[in-house]
């Protein structure tokens, strides 16, 4: 399922399109104000961003550059009023993938964002996310909030782990097996226990990352 964020302050607008949308398979979440939008980026990375020009509290190009700063292969799609071409350029000066012209069919609209999604290639799975914890896998980077995080090896493997198998309790045996094993180096328990703590205090004791005792370790999502 495509995670899609929509930044519209039009209420009519935006049920409209996440009605449509949600019955092509797609999850939609609906932010009024640019300073919504980008909270919520600093928590969850989506697939996509459907982004508004004008909003209460500024233009889109403004959060578009915001976005490709942090997350360079973001599709972002501009919506915009028909005439305003200046919008357009600075739209795609700014980062944007593509635009669609309001008022738009919803046809065309879905059209586009599969369009962009086919050229996109496999953006998708690029970036893993948990309560602000970000991994951008392809360039092997760990964001905290935005702020990126230093980790080791070890660290950065053990994070990746539990983020590909978020909302599941992975147990300390596999985590030894998957990050450490693989390798054909020799650790004892105590070497995930170390790792973990030192992990842990890198990302400022997140509460999304839970441990199942006598078991192993779990991240979920926590707002």
């Amino acid at each position: 399922m495509v995670n899609l964020y929509y930044i519209e302050d039009d209420p009519n607008i935006a049920s409209v399109v996440k009605e449509y949308l949600e019955q092509k398979n797609f999850k939609i979440s609906v932010y009024a104000t640019l300073a919504q939008a980008r909270g919520a980026l600093k928590e969850h990375i989506p697939n996509m961003v459907l982004l508004d020009w004008n909003m209460p509290d500024g233009h889109g190009d403004s959060l578009c550059r915001w976005i490709r700063s942090n997350w360079k292969e973001m599709p972002i799609i501009f919506l915009t009023v028909r005439g305003d071409s200046a919008d357009i350029v600075s739209g795609f000066r700014n980062g944007a993938d593509d635009y669609v012209v309001k008022p738009f069919e919803l046809e065309v609209l879905y059209s586009r964002i599969l369009a962009l999604l086919r050229r996109t290639g496999n953006t998708t799975d690029q970036y893993l996310s948990c309560d602000g914890i970000v991994i951008d896998q392809k360039r092997h980077m760990v964001f905290y909030h935005s702020e990126e995080i230093s980790l080791s090896a070890a660290e950065y493997q053990l994070l990746l782990y539990l983020l590909q198998n978020k909302g599941r309790t992975v147990t300390r045996e596999k985590i030894l097996e998957r990050v450490w094993d693989v390798h054909g180096s020799y650790v004892n328990n105590n070497t995930l226990t170390v790792t973990m703590k030192r992990l842990r205090d890198k990302l400022n004791q997140p509460e999304c990352l839970k441990t199942v005792r006598s078991v192993g370790y779990r991240m979920e999502e926590t707002i």
